[in-house]
């Protein structure tokens, strides 16, 4: 369906496929029970197109495709570009394990994956209390003369300055990799050995450690949900509300072990069968589907569902809705997590949207706005200057639209031209539909600010949008906030209690935290490289491996002559210049 307004009156505005178009297409044009987002839909629409297919497996595929190539405004678009996290187990004669998101690749191995960040940083604190596994830069590691802290705290064995030879070490490794396939049972059954060994052999010390260890894998155990025996790797999914506010959570089951769940909210016009047919193929172009897809409920082109995922991944995946048993009790619980993701959404959004209906009557709005942007400057004394956009929107705070900007036309310290780039190159994009425009602006600063922004704002375009700079009171206090209208030229206060005023603080406060922090990253970065980059001949590739080699500044500053000159690059001659420029009069 084609004909959204705007700069292409002919864009693409939603794709669907259906064994009758006569029932399909005609049931978005009925006169009642038109769901908000249907009839949104409807006024839009221009015409239509048609492609007929030889197979239900061939329009699904067909449809992914032009899902994925055209981005239609009404369809499922997952747009949270990053994939789920797993541990990587690093290839190295003591390895180490990390949290990882990316491609796999060669060379590595990869357990997971796991529904978010926080499952991950669980699962790598219980292995590393459990084996004392490093956590380490291989830079780091290849560099320690003594043990660090996390030896004293009892997580690492300190294989760096041969606490442990490489055998017992990989011993740990393989027990920690059992764990993480799901065969605990088996490394129950090696520490019991073991420590029986340890007793017999009067080294008690030993045995007690091995007790320990088993302790906490017992207790491990206990808070993990096993399917004994059969060491299942399988993806559950429930869908659960309305058209247009959907939640699909996904359970993930690794090893027969449930590794828990992450839920997705789908803004579709379609029913439930056809938003989770959709959402499956998205879902598994960008991870790796198990052999099993559990799913609450029965697809009615389930089987057309599993072909195309079996094309996508290139082994066979099994799509069905389990009616008893262990995966019945997985989907059970991804139900319920659907149900309670999509509650709390709509709590949040309620929150949100009260605030926002407080912050139209405060400042006298026709309506309350649904997307709100502020923009903030840091630097210190002119350099690194680092412009931020939060994005606040009638479901709270959106941290995954936030965007900085390194200014780069700009020196000096100039708050008002940095503020006019940032801008500028924001709806730069805004003007060419690649992020939506915001219903009010906030800047933090005051008349000036906002005088640096809207001729910028007037060239793109924008001149009907609602300016307003956010200046600190006096006494830099909160509750003291003048608020400078660029529509008017006036400037008011709002009392300290006001709950819009509220809303305006938060989001101020955000975009303020966040140009912070890229300022002090950014600071960082050029502090460490700054004295290299006096070094006559060293260039950007060569202090980068500088760094990565000895694992930041103060790791080259402490190598000899000799230690530089092994990076890949630098030669023994390069070297000592870079020793004589780094320790004049040595």
């Amino acid at each position: 369906m084609y004909g959204v307004p705007g700069p292409d009156p002919e864009a693409l505005l939603y794709v669907g496929k259906a064994s009758s178009l006569r029932d399909r297409v005609g049931s978005y044009f009925q006169q009642s029970r038109l769901a908000p987002k249907v009839e949104a839909l409807v006024k839009l629409i221009r015409h239509v197109e048609v492609t007929v297919t030889e197979s239900e497996t061939e329009a699904l595929l067909l449809e992914f495709n032009l899902i994925k190539e055209h981005r239609p405004r009404f369809n499922i678009i997952l747009r949270d570009d990053k994939t789920f996290p797993y541990i990587q187990l690093h290839e190295h004669p003591f390895p180490r394990l990390t949290v990882y998101r990316g491609p796999r690749h060669a060379g590595s191995r990869y357990f997971g994956p796991f529904p978010d960040a926080r499952a991950v940083r669980s699962a790598l604190h219980q292995l590393q209390k459990l084996f004392r596994l490093r956590n380490c830069r291989d830079s780091f590691f290849a560099h320690r003369t003594r043990p660090c802290l996390q030896h004293q705290i009892g997580r690492c064995s300190a294989p760096c300055v041969g606490l442990i030879d490489a055998a017992a070490y990989a011993r740990d490794v393989d027990a920690a990799v059992m764990v993480l396939d799901g065969r605990d049972s088996d490394v129950t059954r090696a520490l019991e050995k073991r420590m029986q060994d340890a007793s017999e052999q009067l080294d008690f010390e030993r045995a007690a450690m091995l007790r320990d260890q088993l302790v906490a894998l017992r207790k491990l155990q206990a808070e993990q949900s096993i399917d004994a025996g059969t060491g299942r790797d399988v993806d559950a999914f429930a869908i659960s509300g309305e058209p247009g506010d959907y939640a699909v959570s996904a359970l993930i089951v690794r090893g027969g072990r449930s590794l828990g769940t992450t839920s997705f909210f789908p803004r579709a016009p379609g029913n439930e069968e056809e938003v989770l047919a959709s959402f499956l193929l998205q879902h598994y172009a960008r991870e790796e589907a198990p052999a099993e897809v559990r799913v609450n409920l029965a697809l009615p082109d389930e089987a057309a569902i599993a072909e195309a995922l079996s094309r996508q991944q290139g082994r066979q995946v099994k799509v069905s809705r389990p009616a008893r048993g262990i995966a019945a009790r997985w989907v059970e619980a991804a139900i319920e997590n659907a149900g309670q993701a999509l509650r709390m959404r709509r709590a949040r959004s309620a929150d949100a949207a009260a605030l926002l209906d407080n912050l139209r009557e405060a400042l006298d709005l026709p309506a309350a706005p649904a997307r709100i942007e502020c923009f903030d400057i840091s630097h210190t004394g002119g350099e690194g200057t680092v412009a931020s956009c939060v994005v606040f929107t009638t479901e709270g705070i959106a941290r995954k639209e936030y965007r900085r900007f390194n200014i780069a036309t700009v020196a000096g310290g100039d708050d008002y031209g940095a503020l006019a780039e940032a801008v500028g190159r924001r709806f730069t994009r805004v003007r060419a539909g690649e992020t939506p425009c915001p219903d009010l602006l906030l800047i933090d600063g005051g008349a000036g600010q906002v005088g640096a922004v809207v001729p910028v704002l007037r060239e793109l375009g924008f001149n009907d949008l609602l300016v307003i700079g956010v200046s600190k009171g006096p006494d830099r206090r909160a509750g003291q906030e003048k608020l400078f209208r660029a529509d008017s030229g006036r400037t008011l206060t709002l009392p300290p209690d006001s709950p819009a005023l509220r809303v305006i603080q938060r989001v101020r406060d955000e975009a303020h935290r966040f140009a912070i922090q890229g300022h002090r990253r950014k600071r960082a970065r050029r502090h460490q490289e700054s004295v290299l980059e006096t070094v006559p001949g060293l260039g950007p590739a060569k202090r980068k491996a500088l760094l990565q080699h000895f694992g930041g500044l103060q790791g080259v500053l402490r190598a000899g002559a000799n230690d530089l000159a092994q990076v890949s690059g630098i030669g023994p001659v390069l070297a000592r210049v870079i020793y004589d420029h780094l320790h004049p009069g040595a």
